[in-house]
C-alpha cells in the first residue's frame, strides 16, 4: 500500500520525472501501460502540471511509498456531476502491484468528496486493448464515444501513427451508497 496525498508545487520536479518515466522511452517499456511505441517526445511538462495543481477544479493525487513518489493520477471536475480521471502513472518497476488500483479508488473517492461527482470518465488511446481491459475490470465501460487526439500539439507527444481516444465511463453512485453505509 502507498500513502495517497494531493500534489503541491514542490512536487513538480519529481512528478514530471515520474510521468515521463512511466509513459515514454525505454524506461516506460519496463511496464505494461506505456505509450512509448505510439508516441515520442514528452508526455507533459512542469508548466502544464503546475497549472493543473493551481486550478481549483483539478487535483493530482500522488502515491508515496517510503518517501518515494511511485504513482499519480489527475482528477478534473467537468461540472454537472462528472469528473475526469487522467494521467494515471505508476513507476514502471512497480506496475501490476496494486498502486494503480489504489490511485483509481482514491481518485474516485476524491471526485465524490471534492467535487460531488456521480460519474467518472476517462479517455484511452484506441488500440490499447490491455489498458482498456484493465479499466473495464475496474468498472469502467466503453461509451461508444471517440475523441480526437491532439496530433499536432507537441506538448502531448509526437504521434507515430494516427491516434484517437475512446471514452470510458463509470457511475460513482454505487460507490457513494456503499461508502456512506
Amino acid at each position: 500500500m502507498a500513502d495517497i496525498r494531493f500534489a503541491a508545487a514542490a512536487d513538480l520536479p519529481a512528478l514530471h520525472a515520474l510521468v515521463e518515466r512511466a509513459y515514454r522511452g525505454d524506461s516506460a517499456r519496463r511496464g505494461w501501460t506505456h505509450e512509448a511505441d505510439l508516441l515520442g517526445g514528452q508526455r507533459t511538462d512542469e508548466e502544464t502540471l503546475g497549472a493543473i495543481i493551481a486550478d481549483p477544479q483539478q487535483r493530482i493525487l500522488l502515491a508515496d511509498r517510503d518517501g518515494a513518489l511511485i504513482g499519480c493520477v489527475q482528477l478534473t471536475s467537468k461540472g454537472d456531476g462528472t469528473a475526469y480521471l487522467g494521467l494515471l502513472a505508476v513507476d514502471p518497476a512497480l506496475q501490476a502491484g496494486g498502486v494503480g488500483a489504489q490511485l483509481i479508488a482514491a481518485c474516485e473517492a476524491a471526485a465524490m468528496g471534492e467535487f460531488g461527482a456521480t460519474r467518472m470518465e476517462m479517455t484511452v488511446i484506441d488500440g490499447r486493448a490491455e489498458l482498456i481491459a484493465y479499466y473495464q475490470r475496474k468498472g469502467y465501460a466503453l461509451t461508444g464515444e471517440r475523441r480526437p487526439f491532439p496530433m499536432t500539439d507537441e506538448r502531448f507527444g509526437l504521434p507515430q501513427r494516427q491516434l484517437e481516444f475512446v471514452v470510458l465511463g463509470k457511475s460513482l453512485e454505487a460507490d457513494r451508497s456503499t461508502t456512506s453505509a
